[in-house]
This record gives C-alpha cells, structure tokens and sequence, in this order.
C-alpha cells in the first residue's frame, strides 16, 4: 500500500523562505529511517505557488484555464510529500506521526492519503499490462 504525506503550504513556505538547517537536519534524518526501513518512495520539497501554473477545466470538454500563482489561501497549497509503501494504514499513520513539524513553529500540518493502485481503477487486464510496461520504463529511465 502506498500512502502520501502531503505537507501543507504555511505563510513561511510561499514567502520561499528556507527552514531552519535544525529542521532540515531533523527531516533529513527522519527521511533515512524510511529508507533503512525500505518504506521511503519518494520525498521533495516544492517551490512556492508563486511560480507555480494552475490548470483548470472549467467546461467539460471545454478548453482548460490556465492561471499564474501565487495562489491565496496557503491551506489549500502543497509545500512538500513524502510517498511511502508499507504494509497497512496504521504503518503509514505510524510513520506520519514520527515526521518532525515540517515548518517548525508549531505550524506543520500534514495529510496522509492513501494511493490508488491502477487494478482498484481499473480491471481490463489489457490495461494492466500497459500500465506495468509503463512503470517498468519509467524505473528503468531514472
């Protein structure tokens, strides 16, 4: 099962300022016990929506919108994920709880989601196989 953190944004992140190296350390160390426990996916930090693209399908089958960030309210923004795969829910609860505040000050705040797995959408075999042969390339190529 996989499972992403997803950090949410706080006024400090979409100012683009730095956390403090005390948090880096603090995250640094955390993300190398995932990795020593064989749990860690993936994990990033993101630039501030400022730079960002927001695209919409405002229609359907209409034209998509674009709009420039920065985007208003920073709890609806992303500054970070962390993707995980562990055997149950309450792994990745357990893992989650165990992530230093992610901006420090009190002001973290993080959304454990569960990932889809492409057969829960989808059952044409056909399809599975594509998707497969997909990822398989996409390891491959990194």
């Amino acid at each position: 099962m996989r499972f992403m953190m997803v950090v949410k944004a706080s006024k400090d992140s979409e100012a683009g300022i730095m956390p403090a190296p005390e948090l880096v350390d603090a995250m640094m160390r955390y993300n190398e016990e995932l990795a020593k426990a064989g749990v860690l996916v993936a994990a990033d930090g993101l630039h501030p929506s400022s730079g960002a693209i927001r695209i919409s399908y405002p229609e359907p089958g209409g034209k998509p919108k674009v709009v420039d960030g920065p985007f208003a309210e920073t709890k609806e923004i992303i500054a970070g994920y962390t993707l995980i795969e562990v055997k149950s829910r309450e792994e990745a609860v357990e893992w989650a709880l165990r992530m230093p505040d992610p901006h420090g000050f009190g002001e973290g705040e993080i959304e454990l989601r569960q990932v889809f797995d492409f057969e829960e959408i989808i059952a044409d075999p056909e399809l599975h196989a594509r998707e497969n042969a997909l990822r398989g390339r996409l390891v491959k190529d990194n």
